[in-house]
């Protein structure tokens, strides 16, 4: 798998104990990660320079102990300021101390030294408190000037799980080393922002202690899906490549559906085919070329096409409108064969109204379709045997979800409490896109810049996922590769980008891939 895992505080904790449970000792760990932290602050500051290290009375201290003996050695100006005397110190991080050939200052003297880095070895991810004291001092100190911030594990002050920080005292970090492998924090904003450029140092924990730990999120990187990309075949034809059924909204909101049609078909999708009532189909008719339209009405109409199994993805909700008809529809199209796709307002149709009684999960509420509440969304998926994927952005989530965590939990808690209350893979949009499935398996997402909070960017996404799911991708898969080529394709075109550039630039990030992968797309092995 790479150093794609992500891991818990906890399971890294528990990292630590297995690697010196199989001989690594905890000071080599230590040696080695404060030469991490000093490899990257001589990258970041020429030799000679004057650097402050803050160290903390953990290990994290420890390492940053390490950081200075280094630098110093390698010729740069290096003053230290520990929150603890020295002689407060505990285990490797008193003995690091120790090997320090140098003075050990006051931790407020050097406070207005004009550095040109500082590195923050305050407080790990381990940290359970807020920033107090000098401690918070420092980090409203370092957050006020125009130094670079080298940060050891974590910014000090920042929760390693949940990527929040612990109050509004926390380190912004230009740049932060961590170890063995990212944690969630890393990646779940904020603490993708406070954290800066993150990087992975090998500090000689064996990569075997992760089949004891066991982890079950990832980034979500090529490694995770790219065996599963259905290319082309030589022997197929556009039959075997699926038939993606999209549902469009009324005629004044149907461009949405038109968007979300073409990034299907740009993906791959072998057909599709736009549905709606008359006046969408006209409309639709008028725009399209490769794109089928089909004047499709109602509820009963959208299951008699798609009770034809060779129509086998279809996605409703760009564009559909909130109410009574999309419920339907969405229900008529879970009670099919066909991989489902809901987005926008089938999510919204379904969305929880608060009437003061509790229930499983937030308040008991019932969508404007009478007899349509989440509850009845949720059964209808987990009745079914084909896959289902939601792709609510945070205020379609808590509409559909609610209170389906704890208030304190992470992005990545509350999507993975989603999916498994909805037996569908959720999709919790966002610049740190969370992709979980019912049972755990979950991946962060960090390639997607801030060019994709355009409108209709969601409804490309959406199309992406259909079209790899009718070409017979896994489910959790095709979640996790539409989003990472939604987030690739917005990175190559960079600002000034609208909805209509992703699926049109498309075939240039699908060419880099293929060519990355090494191998020709025909002669890739295909999953149809």
């Amino acid at each position: 798998m790479g150093r794609y895992e992500l891991l818990t505080t906890d399971q890294m904790a528990e990292a630590d104990r297995c690697a010196v449970a199989l001989g690594v000792r905890s000071l080599t760990l230590m040696e080695n990660a404060g030469r991490a932290v000093a490899d990257e602050a001589t990258k970041m500051v020429p030799k000679g320079g004057n650097i402050i290290v803050l160290c903390g009375p953990g290990n994290n201290g420890g390492d940053g102990f390490v950081a200075a003996r280094l630098l110093k050695e390698r010729g740069y100006d290096v003053r230290v300021s520990c929150l603890v005397p020295a002689d407060a110190l505990k285990g490797d991080a008193a003995e690091m101390a120790r090997l320090w050939d140098g003075e050990i200052s006051p931790f407020g003297d050097n406070r207005a030294s004009g550095p040109a880095l500082y590195i923050d070895a305050l407080f790990g991810a381990g940290l359970s408190r807020k920033l107090t004291g000098d401690a918070a001092a420092w980090a409203t100190c370092m957050d006020g000037e125009d130094v670079p911030v080298l940060a050891v594990d974590v910014p000090s002050g920042l929760d390693g799980d949940t990527g929040a920080p612990r109050d509004d005292a926390v380190v912004h970090a230009t740049r932060t080393v961590t170890f063995f492998r990212k944690k969630t924090g890393h990646l779940l904003m904020p603490g993708r922002k406070l954290c800066g450029e993150v990087v992975v140092a090998d500090i000689g924990i064996p990569a075997s202690v992760l089949a004891s730990i066991a982890p079950k999120t990832t980034t979500n990187a090529l490694a995770l899906w790219a065996e599963r990309f259905p290319w082309p075949r030589l022997d197929g034809h556009k039959y075997s490549r699926g038939h993606a059924v999209i549902v469009s909204g009324s005629g004044e909101t149907s461009g949405a559906a038109r968007l979300a049609a073409r990034g299907a078909l740009r993906v791959g999708a072998g057909l599709v085919t736009l549905v709606g009532g008359p006046a969408a189909t006209a409309i639709n008719a008028m725009h399209t070329n490769a794109i089928m339209v089909r004047k499709v009405e109602g509820a009963a109409g959208l299951a008699e096409f798609l009770a034809d199994h060779r129509r086998n993805a279809v996605l409703i909700g760009p564009g559909a409108g909130v109410g009574a008809e999309t419920a339907a529809d969405v229900l008529t199209a879970l009670a099919s064969n066909a991989a489902a796709v809901l987005d926008a307002d089938a999510l919204t149709s379904f969305a929880q109204r608060e009437t003061g009684a509790k229930a499983g999960f937030g308040f008991v509420v019932r969508s404007e379709a009478a007899g349509s509440s989440a509850a009845d969304l949720h059964a209808a998926i987990k009745r079914r045997a084909a896959p289902a994927v939601l792709t609510p952005h945070e205020g379609e989530f808590k509409r559909l979800f609610g209170d389906v965590a704890p208030i304190n939990a992470s992005k990545l808690d509350r999507a993975r409490a989603a999916a498994r209350l909805s037996g569908a893979i959720v999709i919790l949009k966002g610049g740190d896109t969370v992709i979980a499935a019912p049972d755990g398996q979950a991946a962060i997402n960090e390639n997607a810049p801030p060019w994709l909070a355009t409108a209709g960017s969601g409804d490309v996404l959406a199309g992406f996922i259909t079209g790899l799911l009718a070409q017979g991708m896994p489910a959790f898969e095709a979640a996790c590769t539409a989003v990472w080529l939604h987030g690739e394709v917005a990175d190559h075109v960079g600002p000034g980008l609208i909805a209509e550039d992703l699926p049109e630039r498309l075939p240039d990030i699908l060419a880099s891939l293929h060519l990355a992968c090494g191998s020709p797309v025909w002669k890739f092995r295909g999953s149809n």
